[in-house]
């Protein structure tokens, strides 16, 4: 080793003890907030060709898969499929190749300050992983399979042909207050009474489901998995249960329904994190129609990037559009479904890291997180431009935000935070509060960071925020709550982990506050592991008192929630 590198390695491994100390106050980061940064990926298991470099370290076949699953179980979320860097950086050869093994190592065992985990301190790796790993990234990054229409159509399930499907609702459920509760790590959703709080039907979905959409009349409701597998509930028939299903590609996040007058239930939308592409599929059917990639250039560097994620869809109300993010290239694409062959899209630049967002009160401006920007984007779903690009706190992550009317700005929408206690409050009303419009016009703080949604309702005057992914457990154990009334006295702290009546050493995050249909209901999920006690929490929005606790064996880590009416008219 050169006198120059051994310099460098001296001081590396002199500055670790500060590194350590780093690594000592993120032991109590929870697993969750691991699994955001780099979540399992679903390509931990997809074979893929060992492509070696002669001048990397030298790897058996054996290690190299191994430490493939360990990339994709921990790291691609963060650094990307092909490595070529998301929210963490590139760990292509060209930049990890001149550091070395011994330096690489370092950085793995002891993290960094800025947001790289201390993988080995923390006892997530052995020193035998940490060596794999840092001779892994030195090689060339293996690329998964594509998937194109030939698998998809491979993959296409229709079980009930729309033909003999009812042509009218079947059973007595209040469909608008039906609840689509994710149960997260056994594969299902639960689709839960609101009125009874009684469990309807247990549903087999795909892997880690990350949300579900309604379609424009609120009869079919689409699950989206983590493995890209799309379930089509029909809602109208005696027992709801999947009449079709898909699988889009080999990882995905999001999906949509087109809701234009005139298109109503026509159209179906998903866009995938591998390969990153989106697909326009039948509504009724999930037959895949029109498929398009979204690779391309980054807004600002103009760099090519092989692989923008596809993050959240929103369908436009005012065109027969979907909005569509394209995450690291920073790009908002406007595809309008008219004309599935003669397809035109509308890119607008916006900033890298596009994550999930909303609609304000009007439905025609798109708020969306920036997050690794710490920007919000605003388009004009009318005029399909650039209304704003807003500067918030650390890592926005607004789920899709919160709309109400600020005593002294007007109508305004709400992001918190995962990375500061913040909540940044945006003005959305450019006609009669124009000078307010598109700025943070207040920032009020929280119970801290790690929060993942932020809540409330037209017949509100409550603001919910949660914060599961922090590593205090009395905060992600509770949730705080704001009088949009008086913003400035501060936030009540509302135990519902403790109400849960949970009493074994679960971890009990609370997750995503959701209204019921009439608004006077806030749900909330006590999430745990896989094998121990959770439950979903019921609180009164008025008197901010427990209302009811559901639980039961079937409910299995639930997360996410999905009211019908208020998913269905994007209330939130």
């Amino acid at each position: 080793m050169s006198t120059h590198k051994l310099a460098r390695l001296a001081a590396l491994v002199l500055s670790a003890l500060a590194l350590s100390a780093i690594a000592q106050e993120k032991k109590g980061v929870t697993q969750p907030e691991l699994n955001y940064q780099a979540g399992t990926s679903p390509l931990a298991s997809e074979p893929m060709v060992q492509s070696t470099n002669p001048k990397a370290p030298p790897m058996t076949q054996a290690e190299f898969a191994a430490a493939q699953k360990i990339y994709f179980e921990r790291c691609a979320g963060c650094h990307g499929v092909l490595r070529k860097g998301a929210t963490g950086k590139s760990l292509t050869p060209d930049k990890t190749l001149p550091n070395g093994t011994d330096y690489l190592k370092v950085f793995i065992k002891y993290g960094s300050p800025g947001g790289m985990p201390n993988w080995g301190t923390s006892g997530e790796l052995t020193d035998a992983q940490v060596d794999l790993m840092a001779r892994y990234i030195q090689h060339e990054p293996p690329t998964p399979p594509e998937w194109g229409m030939k698998e998809m159509m491979a993959s296409l399930k229709v079980s009930v042909p729309p033909e003999k499907r009812p042509t009218k609702q079947m059973n007595k459920l209040e469909l608008g207050n039906l609840f689509s509760v994710t149960l997260r790590d056994s594969g299902e959703v639960a689709l839960i009474d609101g009125k009874t709080k009684e469990i309807v039907k247990i549903i087999k979905t795909g892997y880690a489901v990350h949300i579900s959409r309604m379609s424009s009349s609120g009869r079919y409701l689409y699950v989206i998995g983590r493995d890209a597998r799309i379930n089509l509930i029909d809602l109208w028939m005696e027992e709801p249960g999947n009449v079709a299903e898909i699988k889009v590609g080999l990882e995905a996040r999001s999906v949509e329904t087109s809701k234009f007058k005139g298109f109503e239930d026509k159209l179906a939308i998903a866009g995938s994190y591998w390969p990153p592409q989106f697909v326009i599929m039948d509504g009724d059917t999930l037959k895949p129609l029109r498929i398009e990639s979204t690779r391309g250039t980054t807004v600002g560097t103009q760099e090519y990037h092989p692989e923008p994620r596809v993050a959240a869809i929103v369908s436009s109300h005012y065109n027969p559009e979907f909005i569509v993010n394209a995450k690291e290239t920073g790009k908002i694409l406007i595809v309008n479904y008219k004309d599935l062959k003669n397809l035109k899209i509308t890119t607008i630049d916006a900033a890298q890291f596009l994550h999930d967002g909303g609609m304000d009160s009007t439905g025609r401006y798109f708020l969306t997180a920036a997050n690794a920007s710490n920007k919000i984007a605003v388009v004009d779903t009318k005029e399909n431009k650039l209304a704003g690009l807003i500067e918030v706190g650390k890592v926005p992550h607004p789920g899709r935000g919160a709309n109400f009317v600020h005593p002294k700005f007007g109508p305004v929408w709400a992001t918190s935070h995962l990375g500061d206690e913040t909540i940044s409050i945006i003005g959305t009303d450019p006609i009669k509060h124009k000078a307010q419009a598109w700025k943070v016009v207040e920032t009020v703080k929280g119970q801290g960071g790690g929060s993942l949604f932020i809540k409330t309702h037209p017949k509100s005057t409550n603001l919910w925020v949660d914060t599961p992914l922090n590593p205090d457990p009395k905060l992600s154990q509770s949730v705080a709550v704001f009088d949009i009334k008086n913003l400035a006295k501060g936030f009540e702290v509302l135990p519902i982990g403790d109400w849960s009546g949970i009493k074994d050493d679960g971890a009990r995050r609370i997750v995503q506050p959701e209204y019921n249909k009439a608004g006077d209901e806030v749900w909330f999920s006590v999430w745990s592991a896989k094998d121990k006690t959770s439950a979903l929490v019921v609180v009164d929005d008025k008197t901010r008192k427990l209302k009811a606790v559901i639980k039961d064996p079937r409910l299995i880590t639930p997360t996410g929630k999905f009211n019908v009416n208020n998913t269905q008219h994007d209330v939130y």
